[in-house]
């Protein structure tokens, strides 16, 4: 009898069909990104290629094939779910480790001949590092041939969703006010023209939304920018009339999506173009004319959009708020029917998504919900599926991390709940977990800090137990936009560049954790954003304003192992969120509230 999985015996054809075209066009070894020609995190289907090929469906990745080997290299957010899904399939799981070789690595090391990649899926400054790394030891680097063109026969289409405007209240600063910032640092630079591929940028800067992508209110699309005209490279059956009128009233012109390519092309020799080399793909940038000076830096949207206005953390915290009001609904649902009912991971999904549709200004959630129980909870990335998932019965602990999309913001929250009586070290690894969060949601730090180095503050109480975790602490994110969004991380493995400089206005997630594979997960998240905490003779300092509103369950805690200190937090943080949800709960969700937020 056959025991491989139909995923299992699709994979090698493709990997077969691939290699073919391979070999006829001289290609010694294939790189397939986890990318798109935006370089999102999420991708649209018609550009999963690495899913495709190789059946792994973790959000990050990268493939490398060759005639004799194929290899996938994830960090250790994926590790389960990779060892699991490529099982059987002759791709193996490269381990990413901090300060190890990674997929670029090892090609300068194994390869001989010609290594491709689609140049309009690799980031400009990547392609440059391979191609150095490859030109030392005698490797072309091929960035012209999709390859995919010729294997995946019914690869999706681009998605064509339409375009709609982010408007005021919500949007409160307008585009025009935003073109002109973007125009004087264009003109500061001494750039002619700014090129922008990256979809959460452009949607910020134009004060537009979309749904083209996965969890976040984005649209595929290129812009153009120069000192008097904006040309925004969409297609053109996802914006109507009215929407074309009122974008030509801010000189915008809307363009085809295909056309992106002859406009930078057309732009005069002798001009010079700002890019954003990590953000950019080689593949676009080829079509330039060899003329064409590049002004590389960040994209200076990156940095305004990280930059909260007052006005924005106004309705970010009214999100927060509602996004609270509809947590403690379904909690409330959920101990009610806890014992009472079968409940699985999908179950918690399905009726968590819909506590949130009942608020107002939802729009959708900011990611695949993580309803991860015992075992499931030491993948980080997990994600319950109606052919493997859990039901939630007996003891343990169980993770949900989540997050909404509103109107006035964007949301991310992971808490544990206690499934009947956890144990003494399920306990103490919440307890770890809790104290490391409130490290450095209680830190203060001087402006302009490069946000890597902060990590270590949330880690030390974890560390002191010979304990850690794999993933960062923390990342930024948008205001109904993006989950995840730059420049800032708090992340020790990140590279600390001055771009990750931490101002005003930033808001980030901390949620440090810890995996026992097997066994459980633990997580706790909240989002804070960067508010002014005072000068001194040693210069400006900042703190963290706590955004995020639900209470933490002290039934996983262990209070032996909280500090005076912790206590004093989180009786207060608890004070705070029952005084901002009792107005909008009422019921058995007000009296949950009450419940878990009684001082410990």
């Amino acid at each position: 009898m056959n025991s491989q999985s139909p995923l299992q015996e699709t994979v090698p054809a493709r990997l077969a069909r691939v290699r073919q075209v391979m070999a006829r066009e001289g290609i010694d070894a294939l790189l397939v990104p986890s990318a798109d020609p935006h370089l999102s995190e999420y991708l649209p289907g018609h550009w999963q290629g690495r899913q495709w090929l190789s059946g792994f469906h973790g959000s990050v990745g990268t493939l490398v094939v060759t005639a004799d080997f194929a290899g996938v290299w994830a960090d250790s957010r994926y590790w389960e779910q990779a060892d699991k899904e490529l099982a059987g399939s002759g791709i193996e799981l490269m381990k990413l480790r901090p300060g190890q070789p990674g997929a670029l690595e090892w090609l300068g090391e194994h390869v001989q001949g010609t290594v491709a990649v689609d140049g309009a899926v690799m980031a400009l400054a990547s392609a440059r590092q391979l191609d150095e790394r490859l030109q030392a030891r005698g490797v072309s680097l091929r960035t012209d041939l999709d390859l995919f063109e010729q294997v995946w026969t019914d690869r999706p289409p681009l998605p064509g969703n339409p375009v709609y405007q982010h408007l005021a209240p919500y949007a409160t600063v307008n585009r025009a006010q935003k073109l002109a910032e973007l125009r004087r640092t264009l003109k500061d630079k001494g750039a002619d023209w700014h090129f922008i591929a990256t979809l959460d940028d452009i949607a910020w800067l134009f004060n537009l939304r979309g749904s083209d992508v996965s969890y976040n209110p984005v649209f595929v699309s290129f812009a153009l920018i120069g000192q008097d005209k904006a040309y925004l490279f969409v297609g053109k059956d996802k914006v109507d009339d009215h929407l074309s009128q009122v974008l030509k009233a801010d000189h915008i012109e809307v363009c085809d999506y295909t056309e992106v390519r002859s406009a930078l092309a057309a732009i005069p020799a002798e001009s010079s173009l700002m890019v954003d080399p990590a953000r950019v793909t080689c593949g676009l940038l080829d079509h330039l004319a060899s003329e064409v000076r590049l002004v590389e830096t960040i994209n200076p949207t990156t940095l305004s959009k990280s930059r909260k206005e007052e006005g924005d953390l106004v309705h970010i915290r009214e999100a927060m708020k509602q996004d609270g009001a509809a947590l403690c609904e379904f909690f409330a649902w959920f101990e009610a029917h806890q014992g009472q009912q079968e409940i699985t991971e999908l179950t918690i999904d399905e009726k968590l998504s819909e506590a949130r549709a009942r608020r107002p200004g939802f729009v959708s959630l900011s990611f695949s919900t993580i309803a991860a129980y015992n075992a499931n909870g030491a993948m980080p990335h997990y994600h319950a599926t109606h052919q493997s998932h859990a039901i939630v019965e007996g003891n343990g602990l169980l993770l949900i991390d989540s997050g909404g999309q509103y109107l006035g913001g964007t949301t991310d929250i992971t808490r544990m709940v206690p499934i009947g009586e956890p144990n003494h070290e399920q306990k103490a690894d919440c307890t770890r977990v809790l104290k490391g969060m409130i490290a450095l949601s209680r830190a203060k730090f001087p402006r302009g800090i490069l946000s890597p180095l902060l990590d270590a503050i949330a880690r030390a109480p974890i560390w002191a137990d010979q304990v850690d975790y794999g993933h960062g602490t923390g990342h930024g994110v948008g205001y109904f936009m993006n989950v995840h969004e730059g420049p800032q991380v708090i992340a020790y493995q990140a590279a600390a560049t001055p771009q990750t400089a931490m101002q005003p206005g930033m808001i980030s997630s901390i949620e440090p954790g810890t995996y026992r594979p097997g066994q459980w997960g633990v997580r706790i998240e909240n989002l804070v954003v960067n508010r002014e905490a005072g000068s001194s003779a040693f210069g400006d300092f900042l703190e963290f304003e706590t955004l995020t509103l639900c209470p933490i369950d002290t039934r996983c805690l262990l209070r032996e192992g909280l500090s005076s200190e912790d206590i004093a937090w989180l009786d207060r943080y608890h004070e705070t969120v029952r005084e901002r949800l009792s107005p909008l709960l009422q019921g058995d969700a007000l009296e949950w509230l009450k419940r878990r937020t009684v001082p410990i």
